[in-house]
């Protein structure tokens, strides 16, 4: 008998971009000005049968697609950029659970999970 699961793909990606926390508190007071990281993310998203629900390079390019260019982000964090992608994605593959993890530089970052 099997154990009732869930199923995952995933997909990595980076890009450059440029963000700012104007509420920084003291002790990382650069952290309120402009300033650069490579935001690295990795999407798990949820599908429905072993055969390639949802085929994972093209998922991936899609995704990439999103994010041509130089990123600004303005004043928002990981999380807020993470609920922003949700968005997008949960728009094209409605119904299902996404996990979103962004970085800074690959060093510090978020973990947010979406169940529907």
């Amino acid at each position: 008998m099997r154990v009732q699961n869930k199923k995952f793909i995933w997909v990595t990606f980076q890009c450059e971009g440029i963000h700012k926390y104007p509420g920084a508190p003291e002790g990382v007071e650069f952290l309120r000005y402009p300033h650069r990281h490579m935001f690295h993310f990795k999407i798990e998203l949820e599908v429905f049968h072993d055969d390639r629900d949802i085929e994972f390079i093209q998922f991936k390019r899609w995704l990439e697609e999103l994010y041509e260019g130089e990123l600004n982000v303005d004043f928002k964090s990981c999380e807020m950029m993470a609920d922003d992608l949700f968005d997008n994605i949960s728009e094209k593959y409605p119904e299902r659970d996404i996990k979103i993890e962004i970085s800074e530089d690959g060093e510090n970052g978020a973990l947010i999970e979406y169940n529907i």
